[in-house]
């Protein structure tokens, strides 16, 4: 069987689904791995790096997907690229199955197998390939890099003769994968920190990371079966307004990370509360592609209220490429070889596995 992958659009993606390790790992598995030309070069993976593992590289993009009986890619591919697709291919990838659902509707007639991996189930068995969680922690940790060098200020205590310079105070909205990774770096590099999360259970976690937990009187447990955050009441949504309010008032760096699979991000950062909060103060909002958390919030701008930054990109795992690539790729790795049966090599779609038939979306 050959597993192939192709480059994503770099206007909007850097990141790659092989990696020279993951090719190894494939070519160990039993697999032919064919890539396209200069596929990791922006990475600094040359083409020789995986030739001299047996990976064929390839100058034409349409044939390369042909070949393949798994195609491995971050997002979907371009409408030309799945016009070319042959019968019985499969994909796996992060195909947003919620914004993409008229495209892959379109492959219906085609007996392409897709695979979703932000599907998984929140399972044991998964977390090896839960590409979630792995992207997640990167986007936590580089959200604070970036919020705290657009802070003009020093983000440690600092005593010296001139005087004491105060710890920079950070609330973290969402405290999910990427929300622990903010809190932990935030606290690493000496901030005062505060969360807060509809989920009850996160509070422990929270705190366990150096981080005081806000609640909300009366909080309700807003989690779903699959360990997401749900929808909140309007009667919560009123007393976390208020909390919030009082609270970004004493605030200095907002990072944002509240979302809702499928949906629009919550509205939770109103302009009253920005216009309340100190001049200087740095909000970072990683839901900004789904809608944002704050209000103001652009996605690919700094945005600037009465003093505030509001922050938000596209994809910041494109500044962390290198990284992200790599855990995404074995993430994808993982994953295929619980699809592939060694013995018979060939790709076993066995809808008895709740991984599999949780993640196949066509």
């Amino acid at each position: 069987m050959r597993i192939v992958s192709t480059l994503e659009n770099q206007k909007i993606e850097k990141r790659i689904a092989i990696t020279p390790d993951i090719a190894k790992k494939y070519i160990t598995l039993g697999f032919d791995v064919s890539i396209v030309e200069k596929y990791g070069e922006h990475l600094g993976f040359q083409d020789s790096e995986y030739k001299v593992l047996g990976v064929e590289v390839s100058s034409n993009e349409s044939e390369t997907l042909k070949s393949g009986d798994i195609i491995t890619q971050l997002g979907l591919l371009s409408d030309e690229n799945l016009s070319n697709l042959k019968k019985n291919q499969t994909l796996v990838g992060a195909f947003n199955p919620y914004n993409n659902k008229e495209k892959i509707e379109n492959l219906s007639g085609n007996n392409i197998n897709i695979f979703s991996l932000e599907m998984l189930p929140r399972i044991t068995r998964a977390q090896s390939m839960d590409i979630l969680s792995s992207q997640a922690n990167l986007a936590g940790y580089k959200a604070v890099i970036e919020s705290f060098a657009n802070f003009e200020k020093a983000i440690p205590m600092m005593m010296t003769a001139a005087g004491t310079i105060p710890a920079a105070k950070v609330l973290v909205i969402g405290a999910g994968v990427a929300g622990l990774q903010a809190i932990a770096t935030a606290k690493r590099m000496g901030a005062i920190v505060f969360a807060t999360d509809v989920r009850i259970a996160s509070k422990e976690q929270v705190e366990s990371l150096g981080g005081k937990f806000l609640t909300v009187e009366g909080s309700e447990n807003l989690e779903t079966e699959g360990g997401y955050a749900k929808e909140a009441s309007e009667e919560f949504k009123k007393k976390q307004e208020d909390l919030l309010a009082e609270t970004l008032k004493k605030i200095d760096i907002v990072i944002c990370t509240a979302l809702i699979p499928g949906k629009k991000a919550p509205l939770i950062i109103k302009a009253s509360m920005i216009d309340n909060m100190k001049s200087g103060s740095v909000i970072y909002d990683l839901a900004a592609v789904q809608g944002g958390n704050a209000e103001f919030t652009e996605v690919d701008k700094i945005v600037i209220k009465d003093g505030v930054k509001i922050m938000g990109e596209k994809n910041i795992l494109n500044k962390l490429p290198v990284s992200a690539s790599n855990l995404y790729s074995k993430n994808v790795f993982n994953f295929v070889s619980n699809l592939y049966d060694k013995e018979n090599k060939k790709i076993n779609i066995n809808l008895e596995d709740e991984i599999i038939n949780k993640t196949l979306i066509k």
